[in-house]
This record gives C-alpha cells, structure tokens and sequence, in this order.
C-alpha cells in the first residue's frame, strides 16, 4: 500500500536530481575554457518502483513510479578519437622538431646569401686571379691572405655552430626525458588517486581529465600506447613499461632514450625528432662541410703542369700516363734538370700540395709552404680545424705565385718574380673535378665534380629536406586539429548546449518544487481540516 507521504518523496527526489544537473550543467559551463576538461552529463534513471515481485502485494493495479534518481555523473569521451589523437601527435612533435631544426641549419649555411660561405669561397678564388694579373703586387698577396682568413673563419664558424646545434638537441633530449619522467610519475599518482576516489563508488571525472591532458601531452614526446585496467592506465613505449597502475617503469634518461631508438622502440615524438636531427641531419651537414675543406686542402687533384716550370729540388710527383695509369717521378739537380720540357699532367695532394711546388715572392729562393694548416691540437682538417699557415698570415710574401726560377751570374738561385704559371693553377683548382669520396663511404653529397658544384649540392639538399619537413608538419598539423576538432565536438563544451540544457533543468527543479508545494497543500487539508467535527 502506498505511503500517504510517497508524493513529497517523489518531489524530493526530482528536486535533489535536478539540482544535480543543474550543478553539473554549471561546472561545465565554467571549465569551458579549460584543456583538457571533458563535458559532464548526470545519468537520470526512474527510481524503483514501489512494488517488487514477491508472494505479498498491494490491491494497487501495476507498480507505482517513485520518481527519478541520478546513478552517475558520466565524463563524454570516446577512446577511439584519443587513440587517433596521439598517433597524429607523436608524428606532428616527430615532424616539428625536425623543420626547427632544419631552419635552424638554413639559417647557419645561410644560402643563397650575400653573407654565406659561398660569398667568402668565391671571394678567395677571386682573390688568386687578381694575384694572377699581378703576380708582384704586394696588395694583391694582402688580399688572398685576407680572403682565405675569411673562407677559414666562416668554415670554423660554421662548423661552430653545427657543433653548438648538435649540444642543444643532446641537451633538450634530456631535458624531454625529464619531462617525460615528470609526465609519468603525474599519471602514476593520478592512478592511484582515481582508484581511490572510485573504489568508494564515486566518479573520478576531472582527476580522468587531468590524466587525459597528460597523456595527451606525453604522446608529442613519445611514442606511447596505453590500455586500461582497474589499477589504472597501463603506459607502454613501444614494448618499454612506463606506467603500470601506480607504478612507474623505466625512468626515461638520454642514453635509454637513444637506445630506444636505436631498437625501434622509440620510433616517433619530439625526442625521436631530435636524435635524427641530430644524427641525420646535423652530423650529415657537418660531414659534407668537413668533407669539401679536406678534399680542397689535402685531396687528390689532377693538374697540368705547364712547360717551362721549374719543380723545387727533391719533388716527388705522381705522373699521370697517358693511358690513365700513374707512377712516381722525382725531380732533384740544377734548374735545367727540373725544368719540364713539355706540359705535364700530374695529381696533387689538394691545395697545399699544388701551392708547395711554387716559390715564394722573396729572395732567396724558397719554395712554397702549405697554404692551409691545422689549429692547435687538431690532428685533422676539418671545417673546424682549418686555418691559414701563420707564415702567411705573418707574412704574405710566402704566398707562392710563381712556378719558375733561374740561376744569376753570381750562381744564385733567384725566383721569377713576375711569373703567374703557379698563381693560375691555384686558380684553376676551383673548376677541376675532384673525388669527394675517396674512401667509399657513400656518405659524399656528390662523388665527382667541383668544389662550387659540391657546395651548390649541399644547400640544394639543405633546401628540399627543409621544403618536405614544412609540408609534413603542416599537414600532421591539420590531421592534429581535425581529430582535436572530432575530440571536441564529442567531448568539448558548447555554451549554446549548456543554456538549453540550464533552461530545461531549472524548468524541472521549478515544477518539482510546485508539485512539493501542492502535496504539502493536500496534506495540510488532511492534517488540518479533516475530523473537527463536534469538536
């Protein structure tokens, strides 16, 4: 039999429920603006009816409604779209990091430019040909010991700057593996706080939101799945456990970072981004770089000695045939026995090689130093290790432009000043075609050709690899907003929504509190003006 105070407990529970809703519907609307937040909705059910099956029944035909409960404040998010999230994310952070790096670089080669290296290379091969015109002129040899201190420099400084932007990778990947390791111990934490709040059979919705948002930003550092079980989310790095519960796995650190990388379980994200950067790009630039300065320094190149050169006493060169082959020639006695009768081709060891068979502009007759020498405690050329031969540098007249000397009447050697047969062939060593990979590595931008067609390959690559990296983190950019967008149009608050939603529920509450007011009315006529008769 139904209770004469069961229409006061209905409305109770239609107050209670749409109060609910009403404080629901306010949260969201104030966490409209928050990231990561996720739209609540209160589960309303029908309360259980007043009667059950059983051998005992009221006379009441059918079961009586007791109004409406809420079960559950329900968080909307859908895993699917959080998965399709973080695959994009790991390859937009992936693809960002290598377009920063790679207009970084751009900006360090700095081509096509009036202030690159390119500038400074051409200035110095300029430089040989206005000695060339004016093999005396004192002005002449300032200038080339001048332009090769500028190529040198803007070598050193160049490769400085590869080296400082491989540290900073190195450096910012161990700052993201401490991030990571904060990110990771944040969701372990949460983890155990979800499985407490819940355990007590509530709803952990904003403590979810919270650990939402971090995986979210730990899927742009690496690559992450993560499945869901009662102790919590179950985090994995390719098969490296990061969290279990409220465990936390592997602590993250450079060199497991680069391990993982190496075995492919780091495979995407913003470290994975930087270790290629760093070792694809960064080091594969400073090689070509040091590769160019070596092979122009100390590299094979083949030459054609004109006729009436003088080779310097004691030379040993290497002859090229006719047929191709080559074979060792040395050149000792008078000026006569090491005059060449007729042109001669030969290869040299690079600049210096050629630049030691002239002889310096001074008396007595000296022939040439090498041009180029190395920095204290290098022990190879580099682009970083380059420098001019500080007798150069101290004093120009050591600059060899002349290929031919003669006896005087005194019976002393003496150079020909005004001769530029030595000035032209180190001019010329710009335009010959020179193995840039002699140890077959496969590693040179280009095998064969001439420095400025070894150069131009170096920023034409720099320019495409640059290109792509802007196209693909443009577009994993747009695939990270589309699914975002889907993310929010599921799980994003919309204002319009919640006014509806706020209209609808006040109207609820309202006409719960008149449907209270007329049952306290039919029960005050009950209690109070029912049975005063004869009293």
């Amino acid at each position: 039999m139904r209770s004469t105070f069961m229409g006061l407990e209905i409305s109770k529970r239609a107050l209670f429920a749409q109060q609910a809703a009403l404080n629901t519907t306010g949260h969201n609307i104030a966490n409209a603006n928050t990231q990561g937040y996720s739209r609540q909705v209160v589960n309303m059910v029908a309360a259980k009816p007043l009667e059950y099956p059983g051998m005992m029944r009221s006379n009441v035909p059918g079961q009586m409604g007791q109004g409406v409960e809420f079960d559950h404040i329900n968080r909307i998010r859908e895993k699917f779209l959080d998965d399709q999230f973080h695959n994009e994310n790991k390859n937009l952070g992936d693809w960002s990091i290598r377009k920063d790096t790679l207009d970084k670089l751009e900006a360090i080669i700095n081509e096509p430019s009036d202030t690159g290296i390119r500038q400074t290379i051409e200035g110095f091969w300029n430089a040989w040909q206005e000695l060339s015109k004016s093999p005396e002129n004192t002005t002449a040899r300032v200038l080339v010991k001048e332009k090769a201190l500028a190529m040198t420099d803007a070598f050193n400084q160049t490769s400085k700057q590869l080296q400082d932007l491989s540290t900073d990778l190195t450096t910012n990947i161990g700052i993201k593996a401490t991030e990571a390791n904060t990110i990771v111990d944040q969701i372990a934490k949460l983890n155990e706080a979800i499985y407490r709040v819940e355990g007590l059979g509530n709803d952990a919705n904003d403590l979810r939101d919270q650990r939402d948002l971090l995986v979210d930003n730990l899927s742009k550092i690496v690559n992450i799945t993560f499945t869901e079980d009662s102790n919590g989310y179950n985090i994995k790095m390719g098969n490296v456990q990061l969290v279990s519960g409220n465990q936390v796995g592997t602590s993250l650190t450079t060199a497991s970072l680069q391990a993982s990388a190496a075995s492919g379980d780091l495979n995407s994200g913003e470290v994975y981004g930087m270790i290629q950067s760093r070792d694809n790009y960064v080091a594969n630039y400073q090689f070509q770089l040091d590769s160019m300065l070596k092979v122009l320094v100390t590299g094979d190149v083949q030459t054609t000695l004109p006729q009436g050169m003088v080779v310097p006493d004691g030379t040993t060169l290497t002859v090229v045939n006719p047929d191709g082959t080559t074979a060792q020639q040395v050149f000792s006695g008078t000026i006569q026995q090491r005059t060449l009768a007729s042109d001669l081709k030969v290869t040299v060891k690079g600049f210096n090689g050629l630049h030691q068979l002239g002889y310096s502009g001074s008396d007595p007759l000296k022939s040439g130093v090498p041009f180029f020498t190395l920095k204290p405690g290098a022990t190879d050329f580099t682009a970083g290790s380059v420098t001019v031969n500080p007798d150069i540098v101290n004093d120009p007249s050591n600059i060899s432009s002349s290929a031919r000397s003669y006896t005087d009447t005194d019976g002393v050697d003496k150079v020909v000043k005004g001769n530029n047969d030595m000035a032209l062939l180190l001019a010329g060593i710009r335009d010959k075609k020179v193995n840039f990979d002699p140890s077959t590595t496969g590693k040179a931008i280009l095998k064969d050709g001439t420095f400025d067609e070894f150069f131009r390959s170096i920023v034409g690559q720099l320019g495409v690899q640059s290109q792509e990296a802007t196209r693909q983190a443009t577009n994993q950019q747009t695939l990270v907003d589309q699914v975002d967008s889907n993310r929010q149009s599921v799980s994003g608050v919309s204002l319009d929504e919640e006014m509806s939603n706020m209209i609808k529920f006040q109207k609820a509450y309202a006409a719960a509190a008149r449907v209270m007011t007329t049952y306290d009315e039919m029960l005050d006529k009950i209690i109070n003006s029912m049975g005063t008769v004869g009293r």
